[in-house]
């Protein structure tokens, strides 16, 4: 029995080596596993579920093959770039949609899953933005207007952040440690799994005076990373280069 995390791979045509790459981890890892969680930031960017283009077809087909060959049960959750990922998506790929955060059985440890961007509360003006764009009624609202503007308003909100992040000091973009603290305490667990930070790294930490993990996700812009959780072991953050298509 083996649970897979992955998170942050950033989808998108531009990069067809780590769609490849995320094709090939189905075919050779997850294909054996009993449960795939995705984490957040699965796609560069979604403005909505009928935008179905050739990428969001192929990688949807190719994990509801997944789910029906070898039976591995999918989750998926909302990263900041793909947070308007839907039911009907879901639907097409075999997946559920996890609230962040979400606590789960992990072979008899609770277990708290976030894609890990409400952790980092010292960047005030990201949080303030992520609170806007969480709000249903705006989602709603975005989502009604054609498909060639919310392309636009992707573009540029990109480039917004991307002009922002140059300008931050690297320290506010990471987790806060109080607010990891705080909401493994909240959630009473002493094992947390989250990615968006781009920095791969299990921490050992104290939660209630307990002995606690942090599992952080790496990113796939260069390699890809996933954590392997099985029975009677501990979790194991790994590494793999990409292999040649």
């Amino acid at each position: 029995m083996t649970v897979l995390f992955i998170s942050d791979l950033h989808l998108e045509e531009e990069r067809p080596d780590i769609t490849r790459a995320f094709l090939q981890f189905l075919e050779r890892h997850a294909c054996q596993a009993e449960s795939l969680y995705i984490l957040g930031d699965f796609f560069e960017s979604w403005i909505g579920d009928d935008e179905r283009t050739p990428l969001q077809d192929e990688v949807a087909a190719a994990l509801s093959a997944l789910n029906r060959q070898h039976g591995t049960r999918l989750y998926l959750m909302h990263g900041n770039r793909d947070f308007l990922i839907g039911e009907d998506f879901c639907t097409r790929a075999g997946a559920s949609l996890l609230n962040d955060p979400t606590v789960i059985d992990l072979f008899g440890t609770p277990t708290l899953l976030m894609h890990g961007d409400s952790l980092c509360t010292l960047d005030v003006g990201y949080q303030k933005f992520r609170q806007n764009m969480r709000n249903p009624q705006w989602q709603a609202m975005f989502l009604r207007r054609p498909l060639p503007d919310r392309q636009q308003v992707a573009r540029q909100l990109r480039e917004i952040s991307m002009a922002q992040n140059k300008g931050k000091e690297e320290s506010i973009m990471d987790v806060t440690p109080e607010e990891v603290i705080r909401e493994m305490e909240e959630h009473n667990v002493a094992r947390l799994i989250h990615g968006h930070t781009h920095r791969p790294a299990v921490h050992d930490i104290e939660v209630a005076g307990e002995a606690a993990a942090r599992y952080v996700l790496g990113d796939w812009d260069k390699a890809l990373w996933y954590l392997r959780v099985e029975p009677g072991k501990a979790p194991e953050l790994i590494q793999e280069a990409f292999q040649p298509g």
